[in-house]
């Protein structure tokens, strides 16, 4: 299918936890890949409530004498129980600068991926850090852009759109993701603010998102909850919209 990778303009918007969410609950094979350049895994602290110790992780590609595409295969960690596995990011934020020369061998490593039926989901952190995996962003099939929808998360999200923006004819693409719409402005009057269209929008249940944050006990009907539902309609938004644009640029192509 794609790579898609995940970022935010300021604060914490929860894009570690989108990122968790999608991957779990995406029809397909995936690798999460923890790019996120501020150091001390979110998912490994969170997700796994750091009950999962650092084994190896993107320090260690960087560290290897193989080519990333080789010495991706042995940093892959699966997470039992599902289809999802996943690649932690740094123990440091001083580790950041050694990740600088894989990000652009990394995301042709992660194209090919697609080839092998296996998707990616990329979470990269915060826009403009000292060692963003800039060269990420730049690569994936659909880059979205995490905000919430209350005016300082906005007036952020606005300056940082630019970083996204894509040619009209570009195969990439870029979005917003919106996490809790209507608070509390809505994804149409978001999408003009930030003169970027809302690919999707995802419900604020708090309670739901820590099951993906902090590894939480699921509360009672998660699994057809308002967040599970947003959620896959994501997922159907992300899918089809990357569909679309390979379709039409083909027909295009052909035409």
């Amino acid at each position: 299918m794609a790579v898609i990778a995940l970022t935010s303009a300021s604060g914490s918007p929860g894009v570690t936890t989108t990122a968790v969410g999608l991957a779990l609950l995406w029809p397909r094979p995936v690798l999460l890949v923890e790019a996120d350049p501020t150091g001390g895994s979110a998912i490994l602290a969170g997700y796994f409530r750091g009950l999962r110790e650092y084994d190896v992780g993107l320090v260690e590609i960087a560290l290897s004498a193989s080519p990333v595409s080789d010495a991706l295969r042995d940093i892959v960690r699966p997470i039992a129980g599902t289809h999802v596995s996943f690649i932690a990011g740094t123990r440091a934020r001083t580790q950041a600068k050694a990740l600088r020369d894989i990000w652009a061998p990394l995301a042709e490593a992660l194209a090919d991926l697609e080839s092998s039926g296996q998707d990616a989901i990329i979470d990269a952190g915060r826009l403009g850090l000292s060692g963003s995996p800039q060269a990420l962003l730049d690569a994936a099939d659909l880059s979205l852009l995490v905000s919430r929808s209350s005016l300082p998360a906005l007036s952020a999200t606005r300056s940082w759109a630019d970083a996204l923006a894509r040619p009209p004819l570009d195969l990439r693409q870029s979005g917003l993701l919106l996490i809790g719409e209507g608070q509390p402005y809505g994804a149409r009057e978001v999408a003009a603010v930030v003169d970027m269209p809302v690919i999707a929008t995802l419900v604020d249940d708090r309670e739901s998102a820590s099951v993906f944050h902090r590894g939480a006990p699921p509360p009672r009907h998660f699994e057809t909850g308002s967040l599970t539902r947003s959620l896959q309609s994501a997922i159907e938004a992300i899918q089809g919209l990357i569909s679309r644009r390979r379709d039409g640029l083909l027909e295009g192509a052909h035409s």
